[in-house]
């Protein structure tokens, strides 16, 4: 009986050590349920901001009263209607007139399969492992809370910047931000903001030892190819014909695509130095009530190419002369056009400078290194609101404070991680204090080091 209880005391001592091991080393999600800055986050990804109509309005609303809660002043901007741009402004001490830091966040997201998502996407539901399931949680709702989370916990210490430091949110930029910083990047408004530095979205990291500073993007290219021919019975060989032609241009753009993706695989070649080209529509036929006409050749086909390549006019060169002359030569009766392009300065695709040589690198650089991580450059073939800052001059550098969450951007079921999100606060904590903090000029750095 003696050995029986001992043996029922032992199992009862383990049994609590258990439970207690759990609610210390546990990652339930009933600490996330009750943390202010996740609600926050959540009750923001609920707002439907979904292309192609946005409701800007909610979100507006929302951020204002954020704003005034965390003590920003705001102004707000309608250069198109209905596509509004709040700008949330904390005044730095400084009585020189120092440029300023723009933290930049646009509003809208892209559209959703609703039928193929594990949760609804606006509902912001968060599982057993604190996973928030959402459109937006990481493109890039959650990087414009984190800036104000940021800010609200500096203001609690009684921090203050030197420098004025700006949080703008942006209408579209989800289809070419033509509306939003294309008008803002050109207005009076934005020239008065003097600024030095913007940070924006940029990549997540899938691991918990770096962060990644998107310093330039690729040349975008959003290609359209025509092929036109003879028309008739769809049992007559014809010579040249609208679809035999578009096929031939097809498998040689198939087989350059084939022959930048190899290059990748065997590591001679990262993706961002490689061009990428991917079909996204083909175009042709008779339409009927219930399908296509069969027994018509068509006279036009059409087909639409993603072309991004890496930002050098010599590149772009190159990549121009193989259009005119492979995938859409005039002899073959072919011809193409642009829908966008990116801007060039000279050619080029404006790039910042990702080396200590800028300051406002190494001061991002030695944020996160705080917290035992490194820093690493890369073009992004994405486009972003940034490719509108670089073009008139102003560094700008794309990062999204998160690791260890699975890039899901554009995809069913994103989601971000609130125990990763707390802690990405922390870290736009600590690039703030550095960047407001900052007194000097990109010049007086470099003279500084020049001295060293």
């Amino acid at each position: 009986m003696i050995e029986i209880q001992t043996l029922k005391y032992g199992k009862l001592i383990v049994f609590l050590l258990l439970c207690f091991c759990a609610g210390v080393w546990g990652r339930g999600p009933e600490d996330l349920e009750e943390n202010p800055a996740v609600q926050r986050f959540r009750t923001y990804l609920r707002i439907r901001t979904v292309q192609p109509e946005p409701d800007y309005l909610s979100a507006i609303n929302f951020l204002l009263g954020q704003a005034k809660e965390i003590g920003l002043s705001t102004r707000t901007f309608e250069f198109v209607p209905k596509k509004p741009i709040l700008l949330t402004t904390w005044k730095g001490s400084s009585k020189e007139k120092l440029q300023s830091v723009i933290l930049n966040s646009h509003m809208d997201v892209v559209p959703v399969e609703e039928e193929k998502w594990k949760y609804p996407p606006f509902d912001a539901e968060m599982d057993e492992d604190g996973n928030i399931f959402a459109r937006g949680s990481q493109d890039m709702k959650v990087v414009g809370i984190m800036y104000l989370e940021a800010i609200r916990i500096l203001k609690s210490k009684g921090w203050v910047p030197v420098r004025d430091v700006h949080v703008l949110w942006v209408p579209d930029e989800e289809v070419g931000g033509d509306d939003g910083w294309g008008k803002f990047s050109v207005s009076k408004e934005f020239e008065e903001l003097n600024a030095s530095i913007v940070l924006d979205e940029g990549s997540i990291s899938s691991s918990g030892d770096k962060y990644i500073a998107i310093n330039g993007e690729k040349n975008m290219w959003w290609l359209v190819i025509t092929a036109k021919g003879e028309t008739g019975h769809g049992s007559i060989y014809f010579e040249n014909s609208a679809a035999e032609n578009m096929f031939k241009s097809i498998a040689s753009i198939n087989a350059f695509r084939d022959s930048q993706m190899a290059l990748v695989r065997a590591g001679e070649k990262s993706s961002e130095e490689v061009v990428s080209v991917n079909s996204v529509f083909l175009k042709s036929g008779l339409p009927t009530s219930d399908g296509f006409t069969m027994n018509i050749q068509p006279s036009v086909v059409e087909a639409g190419f993603d072309v991004r390549i890496p930002p050098s006019k010599e590149m772009a060169a190159l990549m121009k002369k193989r259009v005119v002359e492979e995938w859409a030569p005039k002899n073959r009766n072919m011809s193409f056009y642009f829908t966008s392009q990116s801007e060039t300065r000279d050619g080029e695709v404006p790039l910042t400078t990702a080396d200590d040589s800028n300051p406002w690198w190494f001061l991002l650089r030695t944020a996160v290194s705080k917290f035992n991580a490194t820093l690493t450059p890369r073009i992004t073939g994405g486009a972003t609101d940034s490719s509108f800052v670089r073009m008139h001059g102003v560094d700008a550098f794309g990062i999204t404070a998160i690791q260890n969450v699975p890039s899901l951007l554009h995809n069913h079921n994103e989601y971000m991680n609130g125990y990763e999100f707390l802690k990405g606060i922390n870290v736009v904590v600590e690039i703030i204090d550095r960047f407001g903090s900052f007194s000097g000029s990109r010049q007086s750095y470099q003279i500084q080091r020049s001295s060293m």
